[in-house]
């Protein structure tokens, strides 16, 4: 069958540890993603670190401040209050004072193994933090009612898993904090 649709974009995950893609599906989750495709154009992710990695869980990764490797701050921040992204099929829309995004619940992508979720600080919260499940974490589903976590789900890594596998094996500290900074070199449009 032929698809009327552009593909969905493969962004490239260009790290000191190894590089992996994702594709995102703007196809489904078109806020989300056009979101996130906004922040890669702009350069936004070149040169942070991931902040936050748990072994059988996930590593989070986006927070401007987290640039500093050990920074207090990380996974405090975002994009800038007010900012420009663009959506597929809509336009240019501005993020909020906070520089957050909608929570885009309608697609029901589960946060299985490899998939890129949003990270959050509640609803309408998230904004460039995103995080890699490394196993399937159904209790963050959106739809899955057995916790209050709602993380939707925007891509999936499609190449490069041995990397993810090598970041989520990175010893942290008590606070989760890779103790060998893991740094993303460039993320790109493929």
């Amino acid at each position: 069958s032929t698809k009327n649709k552009m593909a969905n974009p493969i962004v490239v995950f260009n790290s000191s540890a190894g590089t992996f893609e994702a594709e995102i599906f703007m196809d489904k989750m078109p806020e989300t993603g056009g979101n996130f495709i906004s922040l890669v154009k702009d350069k936004f992710y070149d040169g942070i670190h991931f902040h936050r990695v748990i072994k059988d869980f996930m590593l989070q990764f986006g927070c401007p401040h987290a640039k500093d490797a050990k920074s207090s701050r990380a996974g405090t921040g975002g994009p800038d209050a007010g900012s420009a992204y663009e959506v597929p099929g809509v336009g240019m829309k501005k993020r909020s004072g906070d520089g957050s995004i909608p929570d885009e619940h309608t697609a029901k992508i589960t946060n299985d193994i490899g998939t890129l979720s949003m990270a959050n600080a509640g609803p309408n919260s998230g904004g460039s933090q995103f995080f890699v499940n490394t196993v399937h974490n159904s209790f963050l589903d959106w739809f899955d009612k057995s916790s209050d976590s709602a993380h939707p789900v925007f891509g999936k890594v499609i190449s490069g898993m041995d990397v993810v596998k090598k970041i989520e094996s990175t010893p942290c500290d008590k606070n989760d904090n890779p103790k060998t900074a893991v740094q993303m070199i460039t993320v790109t449009v493929k």
